[in-house]
């Protein structure tokens, strides 16, 4: 593995500056720049190609987008020391990024790229008759540890939220090294849906639970209630809205705390309850429908991750995936919610690139 940032074997073959992280919402794509000299002027040409058009614009396409104020400097990787930049587009557009590819000749250079997720089987035959790129492939789930393990080596990476209010509301980010003991731990990956791993070492990496219900599911129910487009416009929206107008609490139903089993009377107790009386759906906004819908994703994720922390004795949980990209409200409550039912024993992670592990492991995994 690489210490301080910097992966000491060399690689060889054009694939080792891409990886890609083909999932069922997203792709995730980490390019690495770094100054190449060749002898050959073509060649040259095409990867001088490959980098102003990158660097030329944060927006490609419909949906493409560069993470910019993510890019890291003085990354060595494969002996070559650069910027690791990171970019990403739905899934669902990827006729249209690989015409914007073969449009603009990015490919000319490159005979094969490393990829994981889903969609590297799932598009493998498009892109090799498209581009007669070949993907060199390799397991998703060990991609992201192998990210993961990489990415949080770099400074102010990893955080944690404190001092959080019941509803998850206020409290402070705080920075916090993982490691040096770092296993064992869990890793809860939220994606389209939502992958848990025990990670024992580099190599003993268990999926031990999971569901269908994640980021996916949240775009497409709030895409449902409130007309969103996009799963940006559902976290804002969510951000406007007031769940208590559609949850049924714990007060609505016993007048006040449920003392005899630690229950507040602001726990949740039937995520979408007040939605059966016909007057109070009279009363919500899509608004609220979104925010509710995003703190009945939260709370089930959350449950199923204690379960499994439980169940294994791991008392260290590092959450990944693109559902936490700017979704301040489900990290916190999140947070706050395994810090209480496990009496502070479990420890929350969360990191600044929690989208990109996939993609930047299997870019690591080749240059290893």
């Amino acid at each position: 593995m690489s210490v301080n940032g910097v992966m000491s074997s060399e690689a060889t073959g054009d694939e080792q500056w891409f990886g890609i992280d083909i999932g069922g919402t997203l792709t995730k794509g980490v390019y690495f720049e770094c100054p190449h000299t060749s002898n050959d002027p073509e060649q040259e040409a095409a990867l001088a190609l490959i980098r102003d058009f990158v660097k030329s614009s944060v927006i490609y396409g419909s949906s493409g987008t560069r993470d910019e104020h993510l890019e890291i400097k003085g990354q060595t990787i494969g002996q070559r020391t650069g910027t690791l930049h990171f970019l990403k587009f739905n899934t669902s557009r990827m006729e249209g990024f690989l015409n914007i590819v073969s449009d603009h000749r990015l490919h000319t250079c490159r005979s094969m790229v490393c990829a994981t997720g889903g969609g590297a089987l799932k598009f493998e035959k498009d892109i090799n008759e498209k581009l007669a790129i070949k993907l060199r492939k390799y397991d998703e789930l060990h991609c992201v540890v192998t990210g993961l393990h990489y990415i949080s080596q770099q400074t102010d990476e990893c955080f944690t939220w404190t001092n959080l209010q019941p509803s998850g509301k206020g409290g402070d980010r705080v920075a916090i090294e993982f490691g040096p003991n770092l296993y064992p731990y869990i890793i809860v990956n939220i994606g389209s849906g939502v992958s848990i791993m025990s990670v024992q070492s580099e190599v003993d990496v268990k999926r031990i639970g999971g569901s269908s219900i994640g980021g996916g599911t949240f775009t497409g129910l709030c895409a449902l209630l409130s007309d969103c487009t996009s799963f940006a416009d559902a976290i804002s929206l969510a951000e406007e809205g007031d769940n208590t107008k559609v949850d049924k609490l714990v007060k609505d139903i016993y007048g006040g705390n449920y003392d005899k089993f630690g229950l507040s009377g602001d726990t949740i107790a039937c995520s979408f309850g007040f939605m059966m009386d016909y007057e109070k759906r009279k009363l919500v906004s899509k608004a609220d429908l979104a925010k509710a819908t995003l703190v009945t994703i939260t709370n089930n994720i959350g449950g199923i991750t204690m379960m499994c922390a439980n169940s294994s004795g791991i008392n260290k949980v590092v959450f990944t995936g693109n559902y936490l990209t700017n979704n301040k409200m489900s990290m916190q409550m999140l947070a706050y919610a395994l810090d209480y039912w496990s009496k502070g024993t479990i420890q929350s992670i969360f990191l600044r690139h929690e989208g990109y592990c996939g993609a930047l492991g299997a870019l690591i995994k080749h240059c290893s």
